[in-house]
């Protein structure tokens, strides 16, 4: 077989269960090398299809050929195993070869699974989706098909992954909510969208890009039509019931056009702002909290006082107490010493990791008008259920379906809107993009940075932390927790600065004349730097404003080709400047402090 032959090549691939379509006709090819992601909306068959393509699952019709003796790896999102077995037995069959044991140590330590001959049935679900995941590595297929690789991964993880994957010349295809990571491994991205798909030749900046360029092209040609079908519609209703062959002719032209006419491209989301959120200024104080499990050092003799409006990250590796915190927080544990005054006007919304258990036979719709048939926005103006579940993107037929019917990705966006219809003033949640389709990933961050009240957000995503949080407590393990003023990129600047200034202290002379230089010379601002500190600040503040006028700009719909391009340029562009600035801010603001003592 020739060599530039496709690993897989995909032709009219139909998809469906009962009446519902998932992917209609498509064709698609991965060659070697190519690093490709999956990107669509929650329960339009993202899993489906790789299941389809890994043999799990069969097809309605059309053919899959696979290069001759292929080697497919496949992880699933939910995988599962003997509960007997070890570990390593999970992993593979090494069949005593210790090269073999060697990589498998290697590459389960990197996903924090060390106890090797641990059965399975100890293991919880994101341990076992990490042997999985080391499973699906160590079999160094041809080609790896990936469905939410990083899933139960701590930072650390994820970024150890992102280097595993764009190393060398593997072939993949993943399905991945994580942006960061689908920016950085992918060189081609694959959108399904109403049961066809679109590829894009670029990663996942270029796909948004382009992505909206197809979206506004299609609107027009929808637009055109609609002008088109208007005088058309007129002369059919003139024309008399006979007629020769070029109006007949005509006649079909417009029952086309009819059925382009009457599309319908999903709306942008007007973005939901609430005013009728009220939280007093006294939000929580953790009054010297300490914590432990066995040797486990959750936190020790820990203070911090929220503030109001504050929009707080938590990151940290696995097992370094972060969900322990949020329980504790909400007096579902309590702490071995200390303890946590919460405000009077306080009204936690949680979204934990565990999820809610629905009734399977209950309407979606039914789920929410349970809990409350509208939500008070302030200003006269109210949400009602359907509204607040069609703003997350369940349309109305959606809206009617039982629960049974739902995808896992569509069971936490109905999750989400049980805790949103409560109207909270303090949002609390726990990795809440696990199994979130893209688009109501990008609903959701609107909707936190237009909260009017106070939100906690424990995650692994980086993308999202960025655009939610202002600030970040990051435990390190053992009680130790470092309190950071900025977001996760901020604070990956700052580590690596850090680093940097290590290294050269530890390569400058020890004496104590140049000790004391550098002690001196860190805790005084000239008047220079101070000079340097207001300009920044009002620089700052400029390229903020900036930022939001171009992300409302950019959410409206209203650009034209030629502008979303340029705005779209500008954005990375002013976030570079914008982390830039704001890391030299932080440096700056650190002497000045300094300077006070």
């Amino acid at each position: 077989m020739a060599k530039d032959t496709p690993y897989v090549d995909v032709q009219n691939l139909s998809k469906s269960f009962g009446a519902l379509q998932l992917f209609d006709n498509i064709s698609f090819s991965i060659a070697e090398g190519q690093r490709v992601g999956l990107v669509a909306k929650n329960g339009t068959g993202k899993s489906t299809l790789l299941a389809v393509l890994a043999g799990k699952e069969g097809c309605d019709s059309g053919d899959i050929v696979f290069r001759r003796d292929l080697r497919v790896g496949f992880l699933e999102q939910s995988p599962r195993f003997d509960p007997d077995e070890s570990v390593l037995d999970a992993c593979f069959n090494h069949q005593g070869d210790p090269d073999k044991v060697l990589k498998a140590k290697q590459v389960l330590t990197q996903l924090k699974i060390r106890d090797l001959n641990q059965p399975m049935r100890q293991l919880s679900g994101g341990q076992q989706k990490r042997v999985a995941l080391a499973n699906v590595l160590l079999t160094e297929p041809d080609l790896l098909i990936l469905d939410e690789p990083t899933n139960h991964l701590d930072l650390e993880m994820i970024e150890w992954l992102e280097g595993y994957l764009s190393r060398g010349n593997r072939t993949l295809l993943m399905v991945t909510h994580d942006r960061f990571f689908l920016d950085r491994v992918c060189s081609v991205i694959l959108e399904l969208d109403d049961r066809t798909v679109y590829t894009y030749r670029g990663n996942y900046a270029y796909y948004l890009e382009k992505r909206q360029e197809r979206i506004d092209a299609r609107r027009a040609e929808i637009a055109r039509a609609n002008n088109l079908y208007r005088t058309e519609l007129e002369w059919m209703r003139r024309m008399p019931q006979a007629r020769g062959h070029k109006a007949r002719y005509r006649e079909e032209a417009f029952y086309e056009l009819e059925k382009v006419a009457k599309q319908r491209m999903e709306e942008r989301q007007l973005r939901l702002k609430a005013s009728n959120v009220y939280i007093g200024s006294k939000i929580f104080e953790c009054q010297y909290i300490s914590k432990r499990f066995d040797d486990v050092v959750i936190l020790k003799d820990f203070y911090y006082n929220f503030s109001r409006f504050e929009k707080m990250g938590i990151v940290g590796n696995n097992g370094t107490g972060k969900s322990t915190f949020i329980k504790m927080l909400l007096s579902q544990v309590q702490p071995d010493e200390g303890r946590i005054v919460i405000g009077e006007t306080v009204r936690f919304g949680y979204f934990s990791q565990e999820g809610l258990q629905f009734d399977e036979q209950m309407k979606v719709i039914d789920v929410i008008t349970a809990i409350a048939d509208y939500v008070d926005l302030g200003s006269g103006k109210r949400l009602t259920a359907s509204q607040l579940l069609q703003y997350f993107l369940f349309t109305p037929e959606q809206q009617h379906n039982y629960v049974y019917k739902l995808s896992g990705g569509e069971r936490r966006k109905l999750y989400l809107c049980t805790v949103l219809m409560k109207n909270p003033n303090f949002l609390v949640l726990d990795e809440p993009t696990n199994d979130l389709d893209i688009v109501t990933m990008q609903i959701l961050e609107e909707y936190l940075q237009d909260f009017p009240g106070c939100v906690i957000v424990v995650s692994h995503d980086r993308y999202f932390m960025d655009k939610v949080v202002d600030h970040l407590l990051v435990f390190k393990g053992q009680g130790e927790v470092k309190d950071f003023p900025g977001n996760y990129s901020q604070y990956r600047q700052w580590l690596a600065m850090e680093e940097v200034a290590t290294v050269k202290d530890n390569k400058e002379p020890r004496g104590k004349t140049a000790k004391s230089y550098r002690h001196d010379d860190r805790r005084r601002m000239t008047y220079k730097e101070r000079l340097e500190f207001e300009k920044l600040e009002k620089e700052i503040a400029q390229l903020e404003e900036e930022q939001h006028l171009i992300e409302d700009a950019l959410c409206s719909g209203t650009l034209s080709v030629d502008e979303l391009t340029e705005k779209s340029k500008r954005l990375p562009v002013l976030q570079s400047e914008l982390d830039e600035k704001s890391m030299r801010w932080l440096e700056l603001s650190e002497i000045k402090d300094e300077s006070r003592k």
